[in-house]
């Protein structure tokens, strides 16, 4: 059967399956042929997804899901019917903070990352690198592209499944992407890893100190980083032997990272072509992200914009109030949104998931933060809603 949205004169496909090796030779396959492909996230409604096939010009003609547990990639020659700046991948931004946007990404861009990527973490043909996450989401995409450069082993999960990453961790994968809580999850487990495993890359977020810490002692080296969909994954990474937890990591090579006004722009052979039905990209890309960066060229995210918080005229960044939340031991997540307020214009709203009264959680925080970036609610949730990558569902929430 095909899958949803394969055309037969276009030159353009969309698919909506679960991560799987047929998914990933069909994707490769496409490229090969020349032809467009996009990834549709699997966890959307049937209109979700016809307002995205439409938004691409197609139309669905068939649904499918199969699934494998391994795969070898190497061997691929698809950049022989890809010329420069030709369109290879559609993917749609997360929407974390609102709809979202297809990022039309060539091919080039997808190689230029990898092959950043692969610089970086040393990865070679001797890597096993874990995925658990969808293809759809330029995460799980990008750690195809890095296999498959290097002629790396791409051990490909259909979805997160705890007990089994823990495993794969301790039977030889050398590399692996998660985010906060799934690392949270797979320490749970109470697993000791070998030295097999090179790096974890964690991204979708900063991820607490005492996670962190806990992730050295059982064995698991954590690299902090800062991605797009835009950038074909990660622009910035910690490097091995110098990550300290405190950062996002420098620029990855060939990308050029700087600050205008408070505000993350890229620009470099990984950025996308634009987004499908608005002008090409030119230049700098503005994220819309917020963040700084230290005399060592590393990035500390602070916001989404949109995410930033005014209250009274003082700047408050979420993800500093969070951070010090984590460090509360009965924290287990959290999230803080602005939310509107008459007196102070804005105010945060911590959403949290947590066993301690609102009052412990406010005289912790006051050891630790000014006065005004103390979140003037508190919502306690059994859980957080959370997107197909992990991340928390910033926009869920603030309709919740």
């Amino acid at each position: 059967m095909e899958p949803a949205g394969w055309p037969h004169d276009a030159g353009r496909a969309a698919v909506a399956w679960e991560a799987s090796p047929a998914l990933l030779s069909m994707v490769f396959g496409a490229l090969e042929a020349g032809a467009q492909i996009a990834l549709l996230n699997t966890r959307l409604t049937e209109a979700e997804q016809q307002a995205q096939l439409a938004a691409l010009g197609l139309k669905k003609t068939g649904v499918n899901n199969v699934h494998f547990p391994e795969l070898e990639v190497n061997d691929v020659h698809f950049e022989k019917n890809h010329g420069a700046g030709d369109p290879a991948t559609l993917l749609f931004t997360s929407g974390t903070t609102g709809a979202p946007k297809a990022a039309i990404l060539p091919l080039e861009s997808h190689l230029a990352n990898a092959r950043a990527a692969n610089e970086v973490l040393g990865i070679d043909a001797s890597s096993r690198f874990l995925c658990a996450m969808p293809l759809f989401h330029v995460g799980g995409l990008g750690t195809a592209f890095r296999c498959a450069t290097a002629g790396a082993t791409l051990l490909l999960h259909e979805r997160f499944d705890t007990a089994a990453v823990a495993r794969e961790l301790q039977q030889g994968a050398t590399h692996a992407s998660l985010v906060a809580a799934t690392l949270a999850r797979v320490l749970d487990t109470g697993a000791q890893f070998p030295r097999t495993v090179r790096a974890i890359l964690a991204g979708g977020g900063p991820v607490p100190q005492p996670l962190l810490e806990r992730a050295q002692k059982a064995g698991l080296p954590v690299l902090q980083t800062y991605g797009l969909t835009e950038t074909c994954s990660m622009a910035t990474c910690e490097r091995l032997g110098q990550a300290d937890g405190t950062t996002a990591g420098p620029s990855m090579p060939g990308l050029e990272l700087k600050i205008d006004q408070g505000e993350i722009l890229v620009q470099g052979p990984q950025l996308m072509r634009g987004y499908e039905g608005q002008p090409p990209q030119r230049g700098f890309f503005h994220t819309g992200d917020l963040g700084e960066l230290d005399a060592k060229g590393r990035l500390t995210v602070h916001a989404r914009r949109v995410d930033l918080i005014v209250s009274g005229g003082e700047n408050v960044y979420p993800a500093e109030v969070e951070a010090a939340l984590l460090t509360h031991p009965a924290v287990k997540e959290v999230a803080v949104l602005p939310a509107a307020d008459e007196r102070w214009g804005q105010v945060g709203v911590a959403y949290i998931v947590t066993t301690a009264a609102e009052s412990e959680l406010r005289e912790h925080l006051r050891e630790l933060l000014a006065r005004y970036k103390i979140p003037a609610r508190f919502e306690s949730r059994r859980e957080l809603p959370h997107t197909a990558s992990g991340k928390i569902d910033r926009d869920k929430l603030s309709r919740s």
